[in-house]
């Protein structure tokens, strides 16, 4: 739970069990917002949580906070809004969890000094998140900053989303650990931390062997770079941006990743723009959604007097 400075005050997390279905999830949602009220009221005796803001993944409907479609959840037309503010007692308001994200990082975390923020959240999927001076970019119906599902394969991988060849459907964390897996060496080192079975790996299996200089772990980080070089590339040739952070566990792969991402912007984006741009980390972990939902709230509702 994040205060109006951008402080995080208390915290309470869960796992997601998709395969529990939306009404058990939101109903632990709930819960959860109650219990962590009543921990910042009790810690903190006369500071007051005035309401709640959500980041879920998209496409969303904003305005009625209805959840339209999440392919990684399983989630249509859910109207999580009313269901938590109902839940709760508490104003309540929904945005896209990539959206949150770079928001936190404009706000109080590495772009902070930035005036056109671009950010790309690579987890189980892939979000990204339009910020200019300040505000949040949604589009005419919210669907602005969709970067996982730009094409960039015509007759590539499918997608969740029901497409083929986007962007998510190679470089999210999932597409990362299905192409080692595919390639993976017996004996490799590689291997060696999976013992031998490919369907143990992980994004972050990957890059600790990418770290040991194992030979697929590194043609998987390096190819995983140019995809998202491909795709940064675009983002700045169309915005035109001083700022792209790149948030999510794909951080950990550290200059294996950036160094060759960055090389292959440089190749692909117009030269004036790449020399405005800092490509960067995001610096605020795994609070920046819950950091940039308490913003998105303040953005909607606005901070008490």
């Amino acid at each position: 739970m994040s205060a109006t400075d951008g402080r995080v005050v208390a915290e309470c997390t869960r796992p997601t069990d998709v395969a529990r279905g939306a009404q058990a999830i939101v109903a632990e949602l709930i819960q959860l917002s109650r219990d962590c009220i009543a921990r910042v009221e009790s810690e903190n005796p006369g500071d007051e949580v005035i309401g709640i803001g959500i980041g879920v993944p998209g496409p969303l409907d904003i305005r009625r906070g209805v959840v339209l479609l999440t392919p990684n959840l399983g989630w249509n037309d859910l109207p999580l809004r009313d269901l938590v503010s109902e839940g709760v007692g508490l104003p309540t308001v929904l945005d896209n969890d990539a959206n949150c994200a770079i928001l936190s990082e404009s706000w109080v975390g590495a772009a902070r000094d930035a005036r056109f923020a671009i950010g790309f959240t690579i987890g189980t999927g892939i979000g990204g998140g339009i910020v200019f001076e300040g505000r949040l970019h949604h589009g005419i119906s919210d669907c602005a900053g969709e970067i996982g599902h730009v094409t960039i394969e015509m007759d590539g991988r499918p997608c969740g989303c029901g497409n083929h060849g986007c962007l998510e459907a190679y470089a999210s964390g999932p597409a990362i650990a299905r192409r080692a897996a595919e390639r993976m060496k017996p004996g490799s080192i590689l291997a060696s931390l999976v013992d031998s079975d490919s369907s143990r790996i992980t994004a972050e299996t990957v890059y600790r062997a990418a770290r040991q200089n194992d030979e697929v772990a590194l043609d998987t980080v390096h190819e995983t770079a140019r995809y998202l070089g491909a795709g940064v590339a675009g983002m700045l040739n169309i915005f035109n941006p001083d700022c792209v952070v790149i948030m999510g566990g794909v951080t950990g792969a550290g200059r294996e990743l950036f160094e060759p991402l960055q090389r292959e912007v440089a190749e692909r984006a117009f030269r004036p723009a790449v020399e405005a741009c800092r490509i960067i980390p995001g610096s605020l972990s795994g609070m920046a959604g819950v950091i940039g939902a308490a913003r998105a709230y303040l953005d909607h509702v606005g901070a008490p007097r």
